[in-house]
């Protein structure tokens, strides 16, 4: 089955997030049926800051040795897509799905690292540069699957549902293959953008979300872990170089307990 069809099951997708050659591994050995790059979980590991303060380069050789370390369908989150030039974007996305990735993440928010702020950009402006994207690679002959990412909810807009239903529709008609909605939770408004488009509705690990098989019967076709088991096992890093600080002895590092 291929990385399109795992989009259109009864049962939704439940892509693993990974950020490194080990724990792609570990999705693999567990038997996930494809995984995605997190890039908060990337940028943080090699100290940079989300949003693009690390460079394609640095990107594209962690996506090379994941890819080279799996057989899973691999997905990469190239955030904003590291230009506003299309025509660069095109040749980023082309780079990556050399190295054997078929889909990737692009997403209608950008960081302003002054200032540490993340805003959206104009849903028109937006869908005119997915729009050219997406013929590009088309001529070009470059298959992937573009799932595109919506921060409305992420972002905390008042009208956040309103803002997400109206971009939903401008992203389908500009050749997204996938909606990623991160941060919604209410099971109204997973149903109402479910209903507004064709296109696989992917949601994200949050705290209020419900089961698998609750969003699975609303319909969401992709589950994603973004970077929080990254943040929880950096919690429990922390936690046992603090009992070896604290017992002056490696005993707990081998310890079942």
């Amino acid at each position: 089955m291929n990385f399109k069809q795992l989009h259109q099951q009864d049962d939704a997708l439940l892509l693993c997030n990974v950020w490194d050659v080990t724990s792609a591994k570990q999705a693999q050995a567990l038997g996930f049926k494809a995984i995605g790059t997190s890039s908060a979980a990337i940028a943080t590991s090699l100290g940079y800051q989300d949003g693009e303060a690390m460079d394609f380069a640095t990107l594209r050789f962690m996506v090379e040795r994941i890819a080279n370390n799996t057989s899973l369908p691999l997905s990469v989150d190239i955030e904003a897509g590291f230009s506003e030039n299309p025509l660069v974007v095109v040749q980023h996305i082309k780079t990556l799905v050399e190295l054997g990735v078929v889909g990737v993440n692009i997403e209608d928010s950008v960081v302003t690292h002054s200032t540490n702020t993340r805003s959206l950009v104009d849903s028109e402006l937006f869908a005119q540069r997915l729009e050219h994207i997406s013929m590009l690679l088309k001529e070009q002959g470059v298959d992937v699957f573009i799932n595109v990412r919506t921060d409305p909810f992420l972002l905390n807009l008042d009208n956040a549902l309103e803002e997400t239903l109206s971009r939903l529709v401008r992203y389908q008609a500009a050749g997204a293959n996938g909606i990623f909605i991160p941060c919604i939770t209410e099971q109204s408004d997973i149903s109402a953008c479910v209903a507004s488009t064709s296109l696989p509705i992917n949601v994200m690990c949050m705290p209020q979300l419900v089961d698998f098989e609750t969003l699975s019967a609303l319909g969401v076709k992709r589950i994603s872990m973004g970077s929080f088991l990254h943040e929880k096992l950096a919690k429990e890093c922390h936690h046992h170089f603090k009992t070896v600080l604290e017992q002056q002895s490696f005993t707990s590092v081998f310890s079942d307990a």
